[in-house]
């Protein structure tokens, strides 16, 4: 198996991940992902697609490019990414990550400001006098 190449996005953050055979090192823009995400819940959210699919991520190296966003947009971005890379290696591992939303794309973004408005939806405050 050489290297697995994908890519995964949410709402502004883009991750491209490299997966390839390997002794489960995961690198974020080059720092462990313990030292890169410190709560557990994003961890949790990195590893899933793992134990979705009962494999062992302590097989697979993975390198991580990820830019745009905050934490959770990130390591959401790297989940999906993750996701499509074991597609990839098998392909019956799809109806169990899409059974838990791991394949599909959030395409929820941030609503442009409108010109005259305060922010998306909020107005400048209205003054009768």
């Amino acid at each position: 198996m050489e290297v697995i190449n994908t890519s995964g996005r949410r709402k502004t953050s883009i991750a491209r991940v490299y997966l390839k055979k390997g002794n489960g090192n995961i690198t974020v823009n080059d720092r462990d992902y313990k030292n890169y995400f410190p709560s557990g819940l994003l961890q949790f959210k990195i590893t899933q697609p793992f134990q979705v699919t009962n494999n062992n991520h302590a097989e697979y190296d993975i390198k991580v490019n990820v830019d745009g966003g905050g934490y959770n947009g990130q390591a959401e971005a790297i989940r999906l990414a993750i996701a499509k890379a074991l597609v990839e290696i098998n392909g019956e591992s799809k109806s169990a990550l899409r059974a838990h939303g791991l394949i599909t794309r959030d395409p929820r973004m941030v609503e442009r400001k409108k010109f005259g408005q305060k922010k998306a939806r909020k107005r400048f405050q209205f003054s009768k006098r």
